[in-house]
């Protein structure tokens, strides 16, 4: 079945699939990196929302972005991760997810662009992942193409 034919719970289901085959911290650092597809899977923001999200000024909108990082271990990556790793317990879920936040942040926080783009990601992840020696190879390669995406 072609992914456009799939339903938005069997495309969450696959995501999630994915990240279960996954030790926890990587899993929650894939599932952080695509909270983004699976928010908007989940459904799109009302009417209301939209009206509401229109009138944010710079600052509010800035402190919302803080605030839903700040508490991404508190909202639906918990769920997601909760039913990637249905076993493990909810404390070691809630910090996964803030490690795998704290990394993702420190992956933008050492990028400088200073010379060749691709060298300048493998540094800033290979920065991050000084401070955040966990994590599988894979998700550090996997981290390196989240920044180039974001800086692209």
């Amino acid at each position: 079945m072609k992914q456009s034919q799939r339903s938005p719970e069997d495309e969450i289901a696959v995501i999630i699939a994915g990240a279960a085959r996954q030790p926890l911290l990587d899993a929650a650092f894939e599932l952080w990196c695509r909270r983004y597809r699976l928010d908007s899977i989940e459904g799109r923001p009302t009417a209301e929302e939209v009206r509401i999200n229109r009138t944010l000024t710079p600052e509010q909108i800035s402190a919302k972005y803080r605030r839903d990082r700040d508490h991404a271990h508190e909202g639906p990556m918990f769920n997601y991760v909760k039913r990637a790793h249905p076993r493990a317990d909810d404390g070691a879920i809630r910090q996964a997810i803030i490690t795998a936040v704290k990394f993702e942040d420190a992956t933008f926080t050492h990028f400088n662009w200073d010379g060749d783009f691709w060298d300048c990601l493998v540094h800033a992840v290979a920065k991050a992942s000084a401070q955040y020696p966990d994590f599988l190879e894979t998700t550090y390669r996997d981290a390196r193409n989240n920044v180039a995406y974001y800086y692209k």
